[in-house]
Order: structure tokens, then sequence, then C-alpha cells
């Protein structure tokens, strides 16, 4: 009885072999047709009589030429399994061959090994054994020449040539080709896996997007609506409960417009024939307006001032993402600023760029307000990140004779159309 032993950081035993006692591994199923076939032909050609020489032979007996013929036929067995080990073996069963009249068979299956222990044998022994075939046979070519001293002695080294360099030859093409096509199966894999990643960072941006897109579509008139209809509840009074109702039902319908229409967008995302819609600088003056409609009630001013030079037409990502800041800004002033101007200023020259200023008294938290979750700030990054722009956000000391505190937030856009939009 056996027992099989395991040892860290050793391998598992391949088929047939055992640690601590060592059989011959199973031999390959096309190993072993090749080695049945090869004695079949050698005790065919030996029953027939034929062999390699005539006479002259050290062992000339008609049994002498079986030993090779077997012990060549049991190597290839182990051409696949132990290829170099067989080659070594094999070239020793052929020397031993010459001594005999000797089989056609032993010296095919002998070149047999020799393909086989380039294709299948190390790395480092597919790379010599071409070189020494090719050595062997110029040597073997040159010692005949100077042996026999006859031109025809070439026939002996073209003989050499035929059994060593070119199997040899032949299993380097075969294992060149084979390691070709794996390092080519290799790189398709590495493409399908980088476009796979490449898919999901396409997901991820885009659900990126329009995270920010709906963020910005309904924040400002969800927050109007959550400040007036909390305003109605506090307070009761018929005509301030009417007017916040009045604004409730604009913002609703606005929102709902605006909702419509991005849903439309994302349907209709494959048609290249219908232009997308997007808001554009012309439109803050009617933002700012909404804003200023929204805010009376809570004492918010809202003003506007547009510097930016006749031709200097911003491209329509920097438009884009200008509006979402002015619109983002004053949602957080109608949820969290105190009584006071809200001041939005836009400057900008051709070529440089696009400044906007939003500023906000610094809430004290009196009065009814909207919850807020810090998402308008990230998106306000992000699509400024986009852009290659600056941004920051933040409170600091008011303006003499202003609020003690307000909250100014500003962006720097390039007037330049080199990035990859925001929406």
């Amino acid at each position: 009885m056996y027992r099989r032993s395991f040892r860290p950081g050793r391998p598992a035993a391949a088929p047939g072999v055992f640690h601590g006692l060592m059989v011959l591994p199973r031999p390959h199923r096309d190993d072993a047709l090749i080695a049945v076939s090869g004695l079949a032909g050698g005790l065919l050609l030996w029953g027939l009589g034929l062999h390699s020489t005539e006479g002259g032979r050290p062992l000339s007996g008609p049994w002498t030429v079986l030993v090779p013929l077997l012990a060549m036929s049991g190597l290839e067995l182990l051409r696949r399994t132990l290829p170099t080990a067989a080659l070594l073996a094999g070239t020793a069963v052929l020397v031993a061959d010459r001594f005999t009249p000797g089989s056609i068979a032993t010296v095919l299956m002998f070149t047999d090994l020799v393909y086989a222990a380039v294709v299948y044998g190390p790395p480092a022994s597919a790379r010599r054994i071409p070189y020494a075939a090719g050595l062997i046979t110029v040597g073997a070519t040159l010692c005949s020449l100077a042996w026999f001293r006859d031109p025809s002695a070439l026939l002996l080294g073209l003989v050499v040539g035929l059994v060593s360099a070119g199997p040899a030859t032949s299993g380097a093409l075969v294992r060149n080709h084979r390691e070709a096509a794996e390092a080519a199966r290799l790189r398709a894999n590495q493409t399908a896996l980088l476009a796979e990643l490449d898919r999901r960072e396409a997901i991820t941006a885009e659900r990126a997007r329009m995270a920010r897109e709906l963020h910005d579509l309904v924040a400002n008139h969800l927050s109007a609506i959550a400040i007036h209809s909390t305003a109605a509840l506090s307070l009761d009074e018929p005509a301030t409960t009417r007017q916040a109702l009045t604004v409730i039902r604009e913002n609703s319908v606005a929102g709902l417009a605006e909702m419509r229409r991005l849903i439309g967008l994302l349907r209709d995302s494959g048609d290249r024939t219908r232009p997308a819609v997007a808001p554009t600088l012309a439109g803050l003056g009617a933002l700012v307006e909404q804003a200023a409609t929204s805010g009376a009630a809570s004492g918010l001013k809202c003003t506007l001032d547009a510097a930016i030079d006749a031709d200097a037409a911003p491209p329509a990502p920097v438009a884009l993402a200008a509006y979402r800041i002015v619109q983002e800004s004053l949602t957080n002033a109608l949820k969290h600023a105190d009584a006071g101007e809200v001041a939005v200023r836009l400057t900008g020259a051709a070529g440089r760029t696009l400044t906007v200023t939003v500023t906000s008294p610094c809430g004290s938290g009196a009065g009814p307000r909207a919850p807020g979750s810090g998402a308008g700030l990230v998106g306000m990054r992000e699509r400024i990140a986009l852009l290659g722009g600056e941004f920051e956000a933040g409170a600091e000391p008011g303006p003499v004779g202003g609020p003690e505190r307000i909250w100014r937030v500003r962006a720097v856009l390039p007037m330049v159309d080199d990035k990859e939009p925001s929406s």
C-alpha cells in the first residue's frame, strides 16, 4: 500500500507520478498510437528482410535489429511527457542501431523524437536543439569529406541533416506558430477585457451625468415647493396660503415639463435627427426671475448681471455648465439663505474664460427650510472638472453695510470646446 504525500509549495503530481515512488508517466493516446505504428512497421520490414545497411556490422545477427527497434518504440511513449529525456535516450539507441543491420523504422522514430523534443520540451531545449542539430549536420559533412575525400560523402551529411536538422527545424516552426497563436489569443482576451472595462466606465459616467441632470432639473422646483408648502402649513393666513399654493403649482408644472423633456431625450437617444434641447445663457433671466418669485416670501431678492462680450459666445457645454451652476446656486439660496440679495454675475471675454459668481446671505436657520443632500456641490464640481475649469464654494465675510457672512460660489470655465460635454 502506497501513501501519497504532499509538501507545502509543491504542486500535485501528474497522473502516473507519486511522490516518494516514481513510476513512468501515463503516455498520451497519440503517443501510444505512434509507438505501436512504428513498432509494427519495423517488424514488417524485419520480417521482409529489409534493413538500412547490408552486412559488415559488428552485430549482424538477425535478432539484433529488434533490440533498438523495441527501445525506440518504447521511447515514443515518452515523446510528450518526457521529451528531452526521450531524445537523449533515443540518440544512444540510434548509435547502437548503427552497429546492427539497422531499421528504417528506428531512424524515422528517432526523427519524431527530435521533433517532439522541440515542440513539447522546455523553452531552453526548444531553442538549443535546432542549433545543435545544425552544428552536428555541418560537422558530419566536414568529417565525411575529410575522411573519404570524395564529394559523394556529402550524401552522408544530407542524411544526417534529414535525421536531425530537418525535424528540429520543423518542430521550431510549429512551436513558434503555436506560441504566436497563443499570444494572439491572450491579446484578444486582453482587448475584450479592456473593452468591457471601457463599457463599464462609460456606463458609470453616463449614470453620473444622468444623476447630475436629474438633480439640476428637479431640485430647484422641488425646493421651492417644499419651502412654500411649509410656509402654507405654518402660517394661518389665507392670502399667504394662496400665494404659496400658486408658487407650488407653477413649480410643479415647470418641473413636470422638464422631467418629460428629459425622459423624451432618454427614450429617443438613438434618434440623431431630433435635436437635443438644452438650456443656454439666454434663459438665465427667466431662471433668476423664477427664483425671485419663489423666494419673495422669504425676503430674497435675486439680481442678474451678465457682463459678457458680444463676440464671446461660449461653446454649448460651457453655456450649459454655467446655466446649471446658477440654477443650483439659486436652489441652495432658496433652501438656506437669509433674507437679502442673491447676486448672480457672469463675466467673460472671447477666447478666454467665463466666470460665474453667485453670492447669497448665509442662513441662520430661521424660517421654513428644505433639507439638502449635498449632491448639488458634488455635481457642480464634476461639471467644472469635466471642462477643465476651477470651482470654489464656501462662506466668507460679507461686504461693509451688508450681511455679516455670505455664501459665495465661483466657477471659472475655459471658453474653448476641447473637453467632453457635461451632458
